[in-house]
């Protein structure tokens, strides 16, 4: 029955509304004829390219990002229109920017070498196609990212020209023109730098992997598997939503990725059981934007952040493991405590899907995102992790007919995969300019310094500082861009105060992934609110609360690392894992106005106080956090029990 429901929710009417959602969030062109083909054969080959550089053999670094870079930049310029008149043509001058892209990777894949020998002395060529591929990015990231990013990267480019202008610490010399072009385009530090090496690598196979996945039925997998194993508890559609997102991160790591998968299908189920509009798209907004910290996949900010942080990705996803889990079962609460407070009950066993039945479908299509944690795990790459699951994917499609790819279900995954990856690479590019000029001109350890200055040698104001700097410059900012930028200005001040480096990276990568649920830009939430047919402003403040534990945890493990694994022993970790349980919980029940029944004011504030005193480690604030939760918790009971009495008394 399940299944026949699911089937029919993605039919073409359904499909239809989605698209219409994806357009009126992410403005792409409508390609036909001649154009659509010759888009459809590039990015084939790009994505070809990319398991064959990953699997069998790479080129060097310089000519693999160039030849990544160019092509990325060539389907941009055909799929993402200049304004929204020009969704139905290709006008000529984005026909001048696709040539120009392709040969700007062509010049630097050929002559490379040259290239090398001549850094420090670049021709007039160089300096006129560094120009060019420096426009060509920002009118990318335009297209496809919009203005806030352009506008910081074109804030930067000025201060590495103008600096010396600007008085104080943080002034420099200046720099010029050509200066900042050769930095930029022929240095391994400006927009080929780090962010575009690792979408060349393994981020792109893995955004290939959840096309393939999601061509192949794998993607749904995850859903039916949440959904019959919570489908018929109170509140089981929004706890479906809950874990089903949280398993599609593992593969997609977008949070707007997710709540277009899978909020077409959870929302309207927890309608009909009973939540209000505004939670459920909250739900989906708050279990989606979780995707990006949880592992393996963790979206393409966490390999950044292995590359800056020197950590291997297979220790950095054991140290975001618990975190991650906390917050999921943060989310998970709140859900399960406004079903109890609206008395809703879950779907019936017909209308889900056995599991056995979700295994005997799906699980070998499961086996890809297992395998990935086994190989990182066991030391691979996560470049060779990448491939083996996207081979994994296409041998195992191979065993039911359903499921199978023939040619024009894996060409459409070849080109999903690549168009999907074209924003996070338009980002990468353009965060290169930003770390460009914070290398150039040294502002990462001044932006430190000055963050020390004003915390005054304090890490609590300092956490807080680095948390008020995250979420305002998040806000219309990807976290991939975003974590680039602050992972090279804002992280080493907590490094400097002691903060082990991991946890200061993942401090800041958090805040940076919540600001999709963050007002007033939450991008996120507005997807979910439109698929909803919510009032956006009341979801992105439901989806804001759902998200609320993701704001106190980064605060428990930079002062309390134990909680991310680093060094800790078995009995300080449970310890720390049980107290920030403890404080999840105290949160959830604050923020949701329940426990065993609805709290009244002074008990709220109490609640709220314990999630709060939770957050500093130590056995007298875990003592008190306890004493009120236990407090607060026999108090419910007592009253409860006085009630009931009371009921059974009339009834008598």
């Amino acid at each position: 029955m399940f299944f026949r429901r699911r089937q029919e929710a993605s039919n073409m009417s359904d499909e239809e509304k989605l698209k219409q959602l994806h357009e009126k969030f992410e403005r792409t062109r409508n390609l036909k004829g001649i154009a659509l083909r010759i888009f459809t054969i590039i990015a084939v080959v790009m994505s070809i390219y990319h398991l064959y550089s990953s699997g069998i053999r790479m080129l060097p670094q310089i000519q693999h990002k160039a030849i990544h870079l160019s092509l990325a930049l060539a389907l941009t310029y055909f799929v993402y229109p200049a304004t929204a008149r020009q969704k139905n043509r290709l006008p000529w001058y984005d026909i001048l920017c696709i040539v120009v892209s392709l040969f700007i990777g062509a010049y630097i894949t050929v002559d490379y070498l040259n290239i090398v020998y001549r850094l420090g002395d670049p021709t007039t060529l160089d300096l006129i196609l560094g120009g060019l591929a420096i426009i060509l990015v920002l009118e990318a990231t335009r297209r496809t990212m919009g203005w806030p990013l352009v506008i910081v990267a074109l804030v930067f480019l000025a201060y590495a020209a103008f600096g010396q202008y600007i008085p104080g610490a943080l002034g420099h010399k200046g720099y010029s023109i050509k200066r900042i072009i050769e930095h930029m385009f022929l240095t391994s530090e400006g927009i080929y730098g780090v962010a575009i090496y690792v979408t060349s690598t393994f981020v792109f196979v893995f955004i290939l992997l959840g096309s393939f996945l999601g061509e192949t039925g794998g993607a749904q997998s995850f859903i039916d598997l949440a959904f019959s194993l919570t489908g018929r508890y109170r509140g089981g559609p929004a706890k479906a939503a809950v874990i089903g997102s949280g398993l599609m991160g593992t593969i997609s790591g977008s949070s707007f990725a997710n709540v277009a998968g899978t909020g077409t299908f959870t929302i309207p189920l927890m309608k009909n059981v009973g939540y209000k509009p505004e939670f459920a798209g909250g739900v989906e907004a708050a279990a989606s934007s979780g995707g990006q910290i949880m592992p393996p996949i963790m979206g393409a900010a966490a390999f950044i952040m292995a590359e800056m942080t020197g950590v291997p990705y297979g220790k950095l996803i054991i140290y975001a493991a618990i975190p991650a889990v906390l917050y999921y079962v943060s989310v998970f609460l709140m859900v399960d405590l406004e079903a109890a407070k609206l008395g809703l009950s879950g779907l019936s066993k017909e209308e889900l899907p056995g599991f056995m039945d979700v295994l005997k479908k799906g699980a070998f299509l499961l086996m890809a995102p297992a395998s990935i944690f086994y190989m990182l795990l066991k030391g691979y790459s996560p470049i060779k992790a990448s491939f083996t699951a996207v081979v994994i994917v296409i041998v195992a499609s191979m065993f039911r007919k359903e499921t199978r790819l023939n040619i024009p279900r894996l060409i459409s995954a070849l080109e999903k995969g690549a168009r999907a990856s074209l924003s996070v690479i338009a980002a990468c590019a353009v965060a290169g300019l930003i770390v460009g000029t914070v290398t150039l001109t040294g502002l990462g350890l001044k932006f430190a310094d000055l963050i020390v200055t004003l915390a005054n040698g304090q890490l609590y104001p300092a956490l807080v500082l680095t948390m008020i700097a995250s979420i305002i410059m998040g806000m219309g900012m990807p976290t991939t861009a975003l974590y680039i930028i602050l992972g090279s200005m804002v992280a080493p001040a907590l490094v400097l105060m002691d903060v082990p480096i991991v946890a200061a990276h993942l401090f800041i990568f958090y805040f940076g992934c919540f600001a999709a649920v963050t007002p007033p830009v939450a991008l996120s939430s507005y997807l979910a609110a439109a698929i909803a047919k919510a009032d956006s402003v009341r979801t992105a403040l439901s989806g804001l609360k759902l998200a609320s534990a993701a704001f106190i945890l980064p605060f428990i493990f930079a002062l309390s690392p134990e909680l991310l694994l680093i060094n800790t022993s078995p009995i300080k970790t449970v310890r720390v894992v049980g107290s920030a349980l403890i404080g999840v919980f105290a949160l959830g029940s604050a923020l949701e106005n329940y426990m065993m029944g609805k709290l009244v004011l002074i008990e709220r504030i109490f609640m709220f106080i314990a999630a709060l005193v939770l957050i500093k480690p130590g056995i007298v604030t875990d003592i008190a956090g306890l004493v009120i939760v236990l407090i607060i918790g026999f108090t419910r009971y007592f009253k409860n029990k006085k009630i009931t009495i009371k009921e059974t008394e009339v009834i008598r």
